[in-house]
């Protein structure tokens, strides 16, 4: 799987968990240099708090376009840190 943004590889696995038609990437599949941390959480029932990033690529954001679970609760212990996209990241086979 390939997630793309602006023209550029943000992340890439053969690995990915899907949760509820998300993909979750490795954090090691992802392209550290193109995330910038965000303040914005959010909580899942089930899953806990989601933690954001924002993207960065050739001078243009996406805002809080990545989520991950840093402290997921049990049920959703398997996407552990990994990384979903949203916000017109096209995730591709």
């Amino acid at each position: 799987m390939k997630a793309i943004w602006n023209g550029e590889t943000i992340a890439e696995s053969e690995d990915t968990i899907v949760v509820e038609g998300n993909h979750y990437f490795p954090p090691n599949s992802v392209n550290q240099d193109l995330l910038k941390h965000s303040n914005t959480q959010t909580h899942c029932p089930w899953k806990g708090e989601a933690s954001y990033y924002s993207l960065e690529v050739d001078g243009e954001d996406n805002p809080d376009a990545a989520w991950y679970y840093p402290n997921p609760k049990e049920a959703a212990a398997e996407i552990k840190n990994h990384i979903a996209f949203w916000k017109g990241v096209e995730v591709i086979e």
